[in-house]
């Protein structure tokens, strides 16, 4: 049995979903059969990404309108995937922004942002959800999108750099105790990768630059992630919990 297969019948919900990672991750679990919501604030972008995923393959897709700066939003959220699928197996952990700037010119407001997004609305939606499992003595698997920053860092983007480390930590730490409920909690730690958002940058020099800077001297294409995901959305990866999973061309083992 090839990994897709193993989604097939089972439930996952994606935040962030509206574009770029979240998007694909979607798309991944729709590929291989899976019963899939998308969750993000931008609801008339998930609408679109709907017949993307029924496309795929998708068992059955629905967007919910998700904020996960408001436990309100997450926990709408969570009742309507729940009720709707009749239970969920998968949360992608997806949700994240980031400001640019030097840490000195960034504000307490730009600070207070990133982190309410990346590690307190991480952390919420993580436990609203693990909550119900726990509840319903259901197993259940928690993936958080990381990155290879929360373990190196870059200029400009310091908040962002400072709330990956706390969802690595987090990950660590939330695996430890639900290992007892049957809630796995892993992580994806993504280096660069080729999206809507940042194709401009990487045909500037600066984009050049840097991609001499990775081992494999290039950036990621999104389908590069497909073998993680699947291999921590489904019980091919049973007996781990807490790790965190490097894909970066190698740009974590560089001394640049």
């Amino acid at each position: 049995m090839d990994l897709a297969s193993r989604l097939s019948g089972r439930s996952v919900l994606v935040t962030g979903a509206s574009s770029g990672l979240g998007a694909h991750f979607a798309t991944i679990a729709a590929r291989s059969g899976a019963r899939v919501a998308v969750a993000a604030r931008r609801h008339d972008l998930l609408e679109g990404l709907l017949a993307e995923l029924s496309e795929a393959g998708a068992a059955e897709a629905m967007a919910v309108e998700l904020d996960v700066t408001s436990e309100e939003s997450i926990e709408a959220c969570c009742d309507t995937v729940f009720q709707a699928f009749g239970d969920l197996n998968v949360l992608v952990n997806n949700a994240g922004i980031a400001t640019e700037g030097w840490a000195i010119d960034q504000s307490a407001t730009d600070f207070d942002n990133v982190m309410g997004v990346n590690v307190r609305g991480v952390w919420l939606t993580a436990v609203a959800v693990a909550r119900r499992w726990r509840d319903a003595k259901a197993a259940g698997t928690v993936i958080n999108i990381a990155s290879i920053l929360g373990d190196r860092v870059a200029t400009g983007v310091a908040p962002y750099a400072v709330s990956k480390a706390g969802v690595i930590q987090m990950t660590k730490a939330l695996a430890l105790e639900w290992a007892r409920n049957g809630i796995r909690v892993n992580a994806i730690a993504p280096g660069y990768f080729a999206t809507d958002i940042n194709a401009d940058f990487f045909d500037s020099d600066a984009g050049q630059g840097m991609m001499k800077r990775i081992p494999m001297r290039r950036i990621g294409n999104l389908e590069e992630l497909d073998g993680v995901f699947l291999l921590l959305a489904t019980d091919a990866s049973s007996f781990m919990t807490g790790g965190v999973i490097p894909v970066d061309g190698g740009h974590l083992v560089s001394s640049l």
